[in-house]
């Protein structure tokens, strides 16, 4: 293989245009197309910047074109040669470098390649596994080098924003204490302290707040987190956060500083002007109207609640479902009569079975007369008010869910997606942000059997709700905010408690004995002793946000050497497991455990 010496490159193959037409330059890249003509050899040279066309004449150099002849696809080359213009009838205005032409007088071919096992091209529709596997070339290809590019321009963006804003840029611990709550650590064995254990951070949470007890007054970190929990389409078992905490503020304070990054964003990446300040939801009204606590607002299908209409009918399942402290809420699906068959309305009752629904009811409102199953259980009264609080019409399609309100949100909420996925009203071009606000502070688990906290242990509750701590803690509300970004939580975050007796009476209505919370948060509290000022921040998912920039569907697009759905690595098949003296070191033992 021939190598670079005496060769400097002097120009990006993307960027050469006429301005170039007589210059000399030396270009290096893979070669992405390779025609030969008969006396002439088109090679199309790609590198990050894009692709320009090679070409070799065998008139004007026959031991060039019968060396160029050689090369295949992906063939690293370095090329000397004249830049020219392009004949009239060979011009393509579809590329940037399409009016132009390198005429090679020097080719060197620094690495062969064989046929690969994806294609290098824009979009491809290979599958995913495939592409993972072979993560190296499916990078090379210009889609994903453009998203690569965006990640890192956000990030740049990020850190060149929050400097402007006073905020400094601080490291935190990989190695950590393990903590309860949340979700599964990443455990590291120690060596050195045998049988102890320290944990991947599944946020910088404490340090950051540590970090205003030193007085730092504005902190931020794009920094990587860990958490060992199924994953799903946005989710990976390792991800990025920008991540912020500030000292001295109120809820708005933090609002506003972080409206100005997102503007920015918006502006330098899709050249688009977001208003501020941004809408504020409160949680309650976001479960009310539209299912979620992350509502897609960019089309309506808002849910309505039936539940004083039909309490008491003579059809059961809405009369138990209010009865027993849940409601009876609909969609009004407009103009669905004509889109929607009888399959399909079959098809979108199994879709709410999905989420714990027992089932959907359907009310088709035709010319002369109602479509439905149930109506022969309800009066004429309780009929009209269902078409009046629904602003019916004839086409419509009422859909209806009775049971528990989690359920009922939860069915409703993914009900109307569907409906927008089917109607193709999510459109990516389309920017919808807001901030969700005034959370539960705690949330009821029922796998553990107690209630948990909606954020993280360390959200200040709502000052007037601070009684409720004890008193009735299902009630209580959070000083916390979620961003939305399109139906999508890209950041999130509140206001933290600063004293120790708040937070000791928080740990306590969790179900921390006063022991257990010292042995965990003790460094914490502890802190809290020596003054603190109020403070309070935000993280960004970094992947979900370049994610949605980006117009993709999924977050392992946009980061460079993702996992898959069972946490492993297509690439390099990790894990693995390791040498057993590796294992004798760390004092550790399997058991029971086959490959």
């Amino acid at each position: 293989m021939e190598t670079l010496q005496g060769l400097k490159r002097t120009h990006k193959c993307g960027t050469l245009r006429e301005e170039h037409v007589g210059s000399e330059v030396t270009v290096m890249g893979w070669a992405q197309s390779y025609r030969n003509l008969g006396g002439v050899i088109f090679i199309g040279l790609r590198d990050r910047s894009g692709i320009v066309q090679v070409v070799f004449n065998a008139e004007q150099n026959k031991e060039l074109f019968d060396k160029a002849d050689t090369i295949r696809n992906e063939f690293v080359l370095a090329v000397v040669g004249e830049v020219i213009p392009r004949d009239a009838v060979a011009i393509n205005d579809k590329m940037p470098t399409g009016r132009v032409e390198i005429r090679a007088k020097e080719l060197r071919i620094l690495s062969v390649a064989e046929t690969p096992p994806i294609y290098i091209e824009e979009n491809s529709d290979v599958r995913e596994e495939i592409r993972l596997k072979y993560r190296y070339l499916d990078l090379r290809r210009p889609d994903m080098q453009r998203i690569m590019e965006l990640r890192h321009r956000v990030a740049k963006l990020a850190r060149d924003y929050f400097d402007s804003q006073g905020f400094l840029e601080i490291e935190t611990p990989m190695l950590t204490k393990s903590t309860p709550e949340g979700a599964r650590d990443y455990l590291v064995p120690s060596r050195v302290h045998p049988g102890h254990f320290y944990a991947l951070p599944q946020s910088p949470q404490l340090y950051k707040q540590l970090l205003m007890l030193s007085g730092m007054d504005r902190y931020i970190q794009i920094v990587k987190c860990f958490r060992d929990e199924d994953l799903r389409a946005d989710r990976q078992p390792e991800f990025t956060q920008i991540d912020l905490e500030m000292s001295f503020v109120n809820i708005d304070d933090v609002l506003e500083v972080n409206e100005g990054f997102m503007k920015l964003v918006f502006k330098e990446i899709l050249g688009v002007d977001l208003k501020t300040p941004f809408r504020r939801m409160t949680y309650q009204e976001a479960m009310d109207r539209f299912g979620s606590d992350k509502p897609d607002t960019r089309f309506d299908f808002e849910l309505v609640d039936l539940s004083s209409i039909v309490a008491g009918c003579g059809f059961k399942v809405f009369a138990d479902a209010v009865a027993n402290g849940g409601s009876v809420r609909a969609i009004n699906c407009k103009g669905g009569g004509s889109k929607l068959s009888r399959r399909d309305l079959d098809a979108l009752t199994d879709v709410v079975k999905l989420y714990k629904a027992k089932g959907m009811a359907w009310i088709n409102v035709c010319e002369n007369e109602l479509k439905s199953s149930i109506t022969k259980f309800l009066t004429q009264e309780e009929i009209d008010g269902i078409l009046s609080t629904m602003q019916a019409e004839v086409g419509d399609i009422i859909m209806i869910v009775a049971d528990r309100n989690e359920v009922v949100y939860d069915a409703l909420g993914n009900l109307r997606l569907e409906l927008a996925r089917r109607f193709d009203l999510l459109k990516k071009d389309e920017y919808d942000l807001l901030w969700v606000t005034d959370f539960p502070l705690f949330e009821y688990s029922e796998e553990e059997d107690r209630y948990v906290a909606k954020h993280h242990p360390f959200t200040m509750p709502v000052e007037e709700d601070i009684p409720l701590l004890k008193e009735n803690p299902q009630k209580a509300r959070a000083k916390a905010y979620d961003m939305v970004f399109n139906g999508t939580e890209v950041g999130g975050g509140s206001l933290r408690i600063f004293n120790t007796e708040l937070q000791q009476t928080m740990f306590e209505a969790l179900g921390f004995t006063k022991e257990k919370a010292w042995e965990q948060f003790g460094y914490l509290m502890n802190a809290f002793r020596y003054g603190t000022p109020p403070h309070g921040g935000m993280a960004y998912g970094l992947d979900r946000l370049v994610m949605l920039l980006a117009g993709r569907d999924s977050i392992r697009d946009v980061i460079a050497f993702p996992k898959v759905k069972d946490a492993s690595e297509l690439m390099t098949e990790a894990p693995t497991f390791v040498d057993p003296k590796q294992l004798k070191e760390l004092h550790l033992a399997l058991e029971d455990i086959t490959e």
